[in-house]
């Protein structure tokens, strides 16, 4: 299927690609470092707001929704505004939800500010991704696509441990307002660096609902809300099993997080130019590399080396979302955007299935290493819906 046209960007091509891409990946970091260090700050905020964790947990799940909302109502509401200007605004909006959040006075006053800080993440992923590829030769959108995402995976590596110390030494507080200050860097590159476009001729709400009428849209999202699921099965318990299990100093617990951050970092480096020359072949290999590496999760579990070489293989199995969402440019026509902006939601979706099935499978007493059984069984249901789009397509192209 040929590349539809994403932008007429490519009109207004500028001569610093690598910049453009810089640029749109600082704000990934920003959103990356807020959304996983969240986790990390939950005792403190839960503290200093005179809270449970079990409700200062809420906090995480209103950003959740927040994505889950933004994602397709920004994408059809702002169908008429250049992406630059777009991209501006969304990270305009992101720092000022998450200075908000660093002064907020009530646990009330933070669960609204984190869900509006949950907002602008699926859309400016999806305008940014889309900005990225408008900016080089079809053969190359991934690889764009991918240093886009860098930022988001290399936020687990520096961005979260630096938010977290920021918490720990000075206040969970600062740990917010040094996302919103990156955010507003963000918003600045945007204005220096981005190229100006226009929308594309006859953009509008409805032709963006459009891309809902597609069912390979949806088979796509469905991939990555199961298959993906799979990845936070694991991550979600990885702490505990760590220390329970693998019997790991807390020194150390911070070098196996960091060594799945390496794992996606170099899965959205590499894996991109494979799928850049056969993007839907490179997505099923994915899925069944990542029921591999989930499988051996709960044999490695059991040794300190061998646990950390099996998470950064499932670390690599993240560049499965930069796969994606080249897809569903390729599937969604002329609605481009919204395709593009739900594709986030889908995988924060698979951020709630894979630790809600893997919760399941530890609390009916199957202990900490059944969560590699877990997302192997939901990276298997998601190429199972791969080899579905994959017949349906060719299907498609036979009667057509």
């Amino acid at each position: 299927m040929p590349a539809p046209s994403l932008a007429p960007a490519r009109a207004a091509k500028s001569p610093h690609v690598g910049l453009v891409h810089a640029a749109l990946a600082v704000g990934g970091f920003a959103i990356g470092t807020t959304e996983f260090a969240t986790m990390s700050l939950l005792p403190y905020f839960a503290r200093d707001l005179h809270i449970s964790e079990p409700t200062a947990g809420h906090v995480i799940s209103a950003y959740a929704l927040g994505v889950v909302v933004g994602a397709p109502m920004i994408a059809i509401l702002s169908a008429k505004l250049p992406r630059r200007t777009l991209l501006i605004g969304l990270m305009t909006v992101f720092a000022i939800a998450n200075a908000l959040s660093a002064l907020a006075p009530s646990y009330r006053m933070l669960l609204f500010v984190r869900f509006l800080s949950g907002l602008p993440h699926g859309a400016y992923f999806g305008v940014a991704s889309l900005v990225a590829a408008s900016l080089v030769p079809p053969e190359r959108r991934t690889q764009a696509v991918g240093r886009v995402m860098l930022g988001l995976t290399v936020a687990t590596i520096i961005g979260v441990p630096v938010a977290t110390w920021l918490g720990q030494a000075f206040g969970w507080r600062f740990g917010f307002a040094i996302v919103a200050g990156l955010a507003l860097i963000t918003a600045g590159l945007a204005i220096a660096i981005v190229p100006h476009d226009r929308p594309q001729a006859g953009a509008s709400p409805l032709r963006e609902l459009g891309a809902l009428r597609r069912g390979q849209v949806w088979l796509t999202l469905a991939i990555g809300a199961i298959g993906f699921g799979g990845l936070f099965a694991v991550y979600t318990y990885l702490t505990v099993t760590l220390s329970a299990v693998t019997r790991v100093p807390p020194a150390l617990i911070p070098i196996v997080l960091a060594v799945f951050g390496v794992g996606m970092t170099v899965g959205n480096l590499v894996v991109p130019r494979f799928a850049d020359k056969r993007l839907m072949p490179t997505g099923g290999v994915l899925l069944l590399f990542m029921a591999v590496s989930l499988a051996l999760y709960t044999l490695a579990a059991h040794s300190f080396l061998a646990v950390t070489l099996d998470v950064f293989a499932i670390g690599l199995g993240g560049a499965l979302g930069t796969t994606l969402q080249t897809r569903l440019m390729d599937v969604a026509g002329d609605a481009q955007t919204l395709a593009a902006a739900l594709n986030h939601s889908a995988f924060n979706v698979a951020n709630a299935l894979g630790p809600w099935l893997g919760g399941m499978a530890i609390a009916g007493g199957f202990g900490w290493t059944s969560t590699g059984w877990v997302g192997c069984g939901l990276a298997l249901g998601g190429f199972a819906v791969w080899c579905v789009a994959v017949v349906l397509e060719a299907r498609t192209r036979r009667t057509g």
